[in-house]
């Protein structure tokens, strides 16, 4: 194309359906069943409003934390009783079973995995299948980009990183809270290690984020004279290649922990006590 000619207004195309040799489709269909079957699992156990706290070991599921409802007050497990909302309560228990008890991160938390690069890769195949793979006709006549409604909200999500930081430190103060022994002293339990692993995998996902690398190393012209701003960006930038894989282990590492909560917590099981 010449430089006197206009940019073509349609998206290029492919005139075989595909160029690829190998199952392209699994990747799609693989991550339309996985992410399908997450969000169903996630929305039950946001609206399900019971067996999500451990008093006797302080063990908070992680999809109901922090928690707001009054309910998460005096909650009573095997003859134990404790307090969830280390944070104060604004919830009638009313409204349990149509209004999440972690009402305020829940949204939060969704937007900025809606907005993650790796997720728009993932759900713009899988969902949109804008395109379904790479070398395979793309089946929508325009794109627009991410420049009108809904996309354009793909911006901020530098601000909704700021949220999960913030709701990091919270799942932080859970884990350290889950080394609560019998009798109120120090103690771990198999509930503790998971609860750790998850929040570790969680902070890796966090701090792996495109926009944590950019705050932390970008708009620096000279590396030498920020030293240690150079060091964490090295650092981030080595996480930051394995963005997409803490994205959906941490999907996994969220539904144990949730889950080995609440089997816990409706006493189906005893928590594997490791230290008292």
């Amino acid at each position: 194309m010449s430089t006197l000619e206009a940019p073509a207004k349609s998206r290029a195309q492919i005139k075989e359906r595909t160029l690829r040799k190998d199952n392209w489709r699994l990747y799609p269909i693989t991550t339309f069943v996985i992410f399908t079957a997450w969000v169903v699992y996630a929305t039950i156990r946001a609206f399900w409003g019971a067996a999500f706290f451990v008093p006797e070991f302080h063990y908070l599921s992680p999809f109901f934390s922090p928690c707001f409802n009054e309910i998460c007050n005096g909650v009573t497990v095997n003859g134990h009783t404790g307090d969830a909302a280390e944070f104060g309560t604004f919830l009638p228990a009313g409204t349990r079973g149509w209004i999440p008890f972690a009402v305020i991160s829940l949204p939060f938390l969704l937007l900025f995995r809606l907005t993650c690069y790796y997720y728009r890769k993932a759900y713009y195949r899988s969902f949109w299948a804008a395109p379904q793979a790479c070398a395979v006709r793309e089946p929508h006549a325009k794109y627009t980009g991410e420049r009108r409604f809904p996309l354009i909200g793909q911006n901020l999500h530098r601000y909704f990183w700021i949220a999960a930081v913030l709701i990091s430190l919270i799942n932080t103060w859970d884990a350290i809270r889950a080394f609560h022994g019998e009798g109120g002293g120090f103690g771990i339990g198999l509930g503790t290690v998971i609860l750790w692993v998850n929040v570790i995998l969680l902070w890796l996902y966090t701090l792996s984020c495109h926009s944590c690398r950019h705050i932390v190393g970008g708009r620096l012209k000279n590396f030498s004279k920020h030293p240690v701003r150079y060091r964490m960006w090295g650092w981030i930038s080595k996480i930051n290649e394995r963005h997409g894989t803490y994205a959906l282990v941490t999907l996994g590492s969220l539904v144990v922990a949730d889950v080995y909560v609440m089997l816990v917590a409706s006493e189906t099981i005893s928590d594997l006590r490791i230290i008292n």
